[in-house]
This record gives structure tokens, sequence and C-alpha cells, in this order.
């Protein structure tokens, strides 16, 4: 019984792979999106103000930044949790595929929030005068708890290692 028991929970592992497939949906969403922001701007280059093409750009950074994060939990997560990726020897392999484990990947994607939030910040500064200054206050509050908590997290994982 226990071992029927236990190769059916470690069978269940595989419950976690269609999530990760779903996640490539939502790369591809973003990528449509990516690309919709472009033709709404280039049919507009020439009359647009140099503050909202820097905070477009800005949006089309942040939607890239997001994309690449996806890419990480799906690889890493998948590789980790599910089954590792049976990339063929000819093919190209990333780096850090099979490398990541599950507190580097907590790592990276700790760090990557906080470049979102860092890009999300940069556009509200930019977008100062629209915007209220208490609203501006919990902008900052929020990313200040980000940058603490990545620090955080990579410090403690720093002194668990050793």
């Amino acid at each position: 019984m226990e071992k029927v028991f236990e190769r059916l929970m470690y069978a269940s592992r595989w419950i976690m792979a269609p999530i990760y497939l779903g996640l490539s949906l939502i790369l591809f969403a973003l990528g449509i999106k990516f690309f919709q922001e472009i033709f709404h701007l280039l049919p507009n280059i020439f009359s647009i103000a140099e503050v909202d093409l820097v905070l477009i750009t800005l949006s089309l950074i942040d939607i890239t930044l997001v994309g690449g994060l996806l890419i990480m939990v799906m690889f890493s997560g998948y590789e980790n949790f599910v089954s590792q990726l049976d990339v063929g020897e000819n093919s190209e392999k990333l780096n850090w595929l099979g490398k990541m484990d599950a507190g580097s990947l907590k790592n990276k994607v700790a760090a990557s929030i906080v470049a979102i939030s860092s890009i999300h910040l940069l556009k509200v500064f930019m977008n100062a005068e629209n915007i209220a200054n208490d609203k501006i206050m919990w902008y900052l509050l929020i990313h200040i708890t980000f940058v603490l908590s990545a620090f955080a997290m990579g410090y403690l994982d720093k002194i668990t290692r050793k």
C-alpha cells in the first residue's frame, strides 16, 4: 500500500506539466501585446512626444522582462519539479538549463520582479505630474519592499549554502 501511494504521489508531479505549458500561452499573449504596441506606435512616430515614446519603450521593456521571467519559471520549474528537458545535443541549449535549483530560481524571480518594478517606477516618475503624490509614495514603498525582500532572500540563500 505504501509503495503504491508513494508512486502515485511521485507521478502526480506531472499535473504541473500542463501548467508550465499554459505559461507558454501567456508568453504568446505577451508577444501579441508587444507587437500590438509597436503597430500602434509606428504610424504616430513623428507626432508622438519624446516622453510618450520613452514611456512606450519602458512598457515594451517591461513586457520583455516579464517574458524572460516566464521562460525561467517554465523551464526551471519543469526541470526541477517534473522532468529533465531532453534537448538534443545538436540543438541550442540554454547554458543555465539544468543548473538552476529551486533556491536559485527563487532568487532569479525576485531579481526579475525588482527589475520589473524598477521599470514601472521609472514610468511613474516620468509621468509624475499626472499621478497623485500619495500614489507615488505607495509605488515607491512597494518597490522598496520588493528590493528588501530580494536582498533578504539572496542573503538567506547565501548563508544557508555555506
